[in-house]
């Protein structure tokens, strides 16, 4: 992930996986919903789920000095392709789930946008290296779901996003592998577990991460010469709650979020971060989101 704004659309994604399995039953029940119940619920084909989320995240990675920031967000399923936000953007899956299916995949094209230091840089130090432009990065997702690890309706997903930016920013490569564990607690509760990381080209670490001679001048900062290679690797712990207790009606949801990523490589060797900000970076979102 790329600044603060993101840390919103990882909690609303994790709405996205989670209301749905809401809806079945709990453990201890029948194997599955009575029959004809999700037909009448809100998920029967098509449904929507609008929000809005706060963050308080690093003003951009690297950073030890922090923000607070709201964003709308929007997901759903329409026919069967899901649609989920992606840091900040969106992610599509062509692939429609299988019912009582011990496993899925997942694949569709991802956009996604990158902020980081185009505003809101609170270090003066780093203020003096410039703006940056905002990227652009499209590509592929793809992943495997294995369902009913341990219970009936939890799963275990596998994913990798591979995107390139298009708007001429840092004009590299970025490549997202995650693994994220989902499972319900209750008919209105869900909890989940994600491992992230990041690795990206010479052309993305040099942009972010590079102090050039005229930089050096500007700013204080010793020139550093940054190479690709692992930018990061994380965790994220989220939880959400149907507000009434019974999702198979939408309706309000909140979901509570925190998470942890430690920046690696050139990433964190860059002056950027070692010497004006730091390797540890710690967020946190809740946010509600209403189902139609």
């Amino acid at each position: 992930m790329s600044n603060l704004v993101s840390r919103i659309a990882i909690a609303a994604s994790a709405l996205a996986f989670a209301v749905p399995v809401l809806a079945q039953p709990e453990p201890g029940e029948r194997s599955g919903p009575p029959a004809g119940m999700l037909a009448d619920s809100v998920f029967d084909d098509t449904y929507v789920t609008i929000g809005l989320g706060g963050s308080y995240s690093p003003s951009y990675d690297g950073s030890d000095e922090y923000s607070f920031s709201v964003l709308p967000v929007i997901l759903g399923s329409v026919e069967g392709i899901d649609f989920t936000p992606r840091g900040p953007g969106f992610a599509v899956n062509v692939i429609p789930e299988r019912d009582n299916a011990k496993v899925d995949f997942r694949f569709g094209p991802v956009i996604t946008a990158s902020f980081d230091r185009v505003n809101d840089i609170k270090d003066p130090v780093v203020e003096q290296l410039g703006e940056l432009d905002t990227a652009i990065e499209i590509g592929p997702t793809a992943g495997i779901q294995i369902n009913r690890i341990t219970n009936p309706f939890d799963s275990l997903t596998a994913a990798l996003d591979v995107k390139w930016d298009v708007a001429g920013a840092h004009r590299g490569m970025v490549v997202s592998p995650s693994l994220t564990y989902f499972t319900p607690v209750s008919r209105g509760a869900a909890i989940s577990l994600v491992l992230n990381a990041e690795h990206v080209d010479d052309d993305f670490a040099s942009y972010y991460y590079t102090i050039t001679p005229t930089g050096s001048m500007a700013s204080g900062l010793p020139t550093f010469t940054a190479d690709g290679g692992w930018k990061s690797v994380g965790g994220t712990a989220f939880g959400v709650i149907d507000l009434d207790g019974n999702a198979l009606n939408g309706g309000w949801s909140a979901i509570v979020l925190g998470g942890y990523s430690r920046l690696l490589g050139d990433a964190k060797r860059s002056p950027v971060t070692s010497i004006r900000g730091s390797a540890d970076q710690w967020f946190g979102s809740i946010g509600v989101g209403y189902t139609f």
